[in-house]
């Protein structure tokens, strides 16, 4: 099995003339946790944003490699996912047909016992016909969890992972990094003193 890797080199962004952050060289490999950290408005999101593919840089490149081979974008979609507190979910649509749009979009096909069965994992037993719209902040971070599991990744990008999350939340995303971790690399943006713990290696902004 090919391992993953994520070079960051040289990776600058301003907006309207104010650096972001400025020349970020990092290096992670399949099993490690990078924790980025920093006071608001340091560039956090914007940074996992740039590594997802959704923000271009100034300067500089994100990398994302198996084995020796760089993956280009189009197949990166297929191995990346990011959760964070913008990503959309249509709270018109209920639960699994949230589920079985967005798996589409990604080229992932699964059976409604499939997903129902996924739902009860998260700690959304008999809701998968709810309104998402219905849900409350912590039950749609965990419907995003589960949709960003469904690829199983390799690489995952989680930004402030357990906000909005109960303590039964909280120790769900737990068990998500940890398992993560064994086969594939997550990053995470945070200021959570204890979600520092995660990591092998530690960026730190706004210094």
């Amino acid at each position: 099995m090919s391992t993953a890797q994520i070079k960051i080199s040289g990776l600058s962004k301003s907006f309207d003339g104010r650096d972001v952050f400025a020349d970020i060289t990092e290096a992670v490999s399949q099993g490690e946790c990078l924790v980025i950290t920093g006071p608001n408005g340091s560039g956090k999101t914007t940074l996992l944003r740039i590594m997802a593919g959704l923000l271009r840089a100034g300067e500089g490149s994100v990398e994302y490699f198996l084995g020796n081979s760089v993956i280009q974008r189009q197949g990166l979609r297929r191995k990346l996912s990011l959760v964070s507190q913008d990503l959309a979910l249509y709270d018109e649509l209920t639960a699994l047909e949230n589920l079985h749009f967005l798996s589409r979009i990604q080229d992932c096909h699964f059976s409604e016992e499939e997903l129902v069965e996924k739902l009860s994992k998260f700690g959304l037993t008999d809701r998968g016909n709810d309104l998402v719209g219905s849900f409350s902040s912590g039950m749609k971070q965990r419907l995003k969890y589960l949709h960003a599991l469904l690829k199983e990744p390799k690489f995952l990008l989680l930004d402030e992972p357990t906000a909005n999350l109960d303590e039964e939340g909280v120790r769900l995303v737990d068990e998500i990094i940890k398992s993560q971790k064994r086969d594939a690399i997550v990053v995470l943006a945070t200021n959570e003193g204890s979600e520092l713990n995660y990591g092998e290696k530690t960026l730190q902004l706004g210094l």
